[in-house]
């Protein structure tokens, strides 16, 4: 029955349902891991990790417990949820086909390898923006925010083996980013393009509320970027996967260049964010805008746009 009416339900209900679900969710999967982790490790840990005092030994496998429960399986369970329920073809509306030709994920290699000076370029834009001083309370809370985040990363990114190294690009690289794009592209770029009708305003808002969502706000931009990349990597393919693979990069090369920074392989920080210069950026940006346009014009060649 719902189902048979979805399609007379006004977008900005569907957007509703959809925050509803995904709210449900992360709220059940949330006190589930909090509870495994006590039940397991005992819930002094959990006190522990909430003043992000590291020092148990326990800590980094709680840690691993919590990131998987609460947060990556409710990500990618709430918009399987909302198709199955609310949709009369959950595969055509999450766009999981793969049915996509191989040169798009060829070029979708090359527009992530080939970002970095622009994403240099948009955290040092963004760490100089400086709230009023009448939000001085808030630009506070950012900045607590940020370093707890960073902290509670660093915790996880320690990895002094090969083993550590692999287990992380498949957590952090893989399932990650399986998630989120189920969530953010699939699911919500999904409702905003039949609501906002214009494309490009639809995937640019998906892309900054995927920003906004990580709550690491002075790193704002370059995810509002990289969320925008993987949008138009769906809207124009009509399938997932490539902004899945896109993301899959961006995020396993993280943790591959700060394992072989931490392993001395490297002597390249990987937080160093002034390796680039102006023509780098400029260069890096004209180059991803003309691989989109090929990528657009060899996926409207194989597939249509809903």
């Amino acid at each position: 029955m719902i189902k048979s009416t979805v399609n007379q339900t006004s977008p900005g209900m569907l957007f509703l349902y959809f925050l509803v679900i995904f709210a449900g969710v992360f709220i059940v999967f949330n006190l589930i891991g909090i509870a495994l982790v006590g039940l397991i490790y005992g819930f002094n840990l959990i006190m522990s990790i909430a003043r992000l005092n590291f020092s148990d030994p326990q800590t980094v496998p709680a840690l691993y417990l919590l990131q998987i429960v609460t947060t990556t399986l409710p990500i990618f369970i709430a918009p399987l949820i909302f198709a199955r329920w609310l949709t009369p073809n959950p595969q055509e509306f999450l766009k999981t086909t793969i049915k996509t030709p191989v040169l798009l994920w060829v070029i979708a290699f090359f527009i992530m390898l080939l970002s970095s000076p622009l994403i240099e370029f948009l955290s040092n834009l963004n760490a100089l923006l400086v709230l009023p001083k009448w939000l001085s309370g808030l630009e506070q809370w950012m900045k607590d925010s940020e370093e707890n985040a960073k902290r509670i990363t660093n915790a996880i990114l320690q990895m002094p083996t090969l083993f550590d190294c692999v287990k992380n690009v498949f957590l952090i690289g893989f399932l990650t980013a399986v998630a989120e794009e189920f969530l953010f592209r699939g699911g919500l770029q999904t409702i905003l393009l039949k609501w906002i009708k214009n494309p490009h305003v639809a995937i640019w808002v998906t892309a900054a509320i995927f920003s906004a969502f990580h709550l690491e706000f002075y790193g704002f931009l370059p995810r509002m970027l990289l969320g925008a990349i993987f949008g138009y990597f769906v809207y124009y393919s009509g399938s997932i996967w490539p902004a899945v693979w896109g993301h899959f990069l961006n995020n396993a090369s993280a943790v591959v260049v700060t394992y072989l920074y931490q392993n001395k392989f490297i002597t390249f920080n990987p937080e160093e964010t002034n390796v680039f210069n102006t023509p780098g950026y400029l260069l890096s940006l004209i180059i991803i805008i003309n691989l989109l346009l090929v990528y657009k014009k060899i996926a409207l060649g194989k597939t249509s746009l809903q």
